[in-house]
């Protein structure tokens, strides 16, 4: 599955992009699955996904939590928490 990976904030800082397109292995199915399978792509990837409960993505613009399936995505970004005052 091709899927367009866009990054926000602090993520984007760790990785050194702001997206790519990556072809996931068939085997990753949920948001988690992918954040672990990013995670082992590369010191930058494991930096930026060291703490996966600190990442919050949405998938095709819908926030979705890390057991969300992916099947199909067509965009799937990753961002830290947001607050507000």
């Amino acid at each position: 599955m091709t899927t367009n990976l866009i990054y926000f904030a602090w993520v984007r800082e760790r990785i050194g992009r702001s997206h790519e397109t990556r072809d996931i292995p068939d085997d990753i199915l949920t948001a988690g699955d992918l954040i672990t399978w990013l995670a082992s792509q590369g010191e930058e990837y494991a930096n930026a996904f060291s703490n996966p409960d600190a990442v919050r993505v949405a998938v095709d613009q819908t926030h979705a939590d890390h057991g969300q399936a992916i099947a199909g995505a067509k965009e799937i970004a990753f961002f830290p928490p947001v607050t507000g005052g």
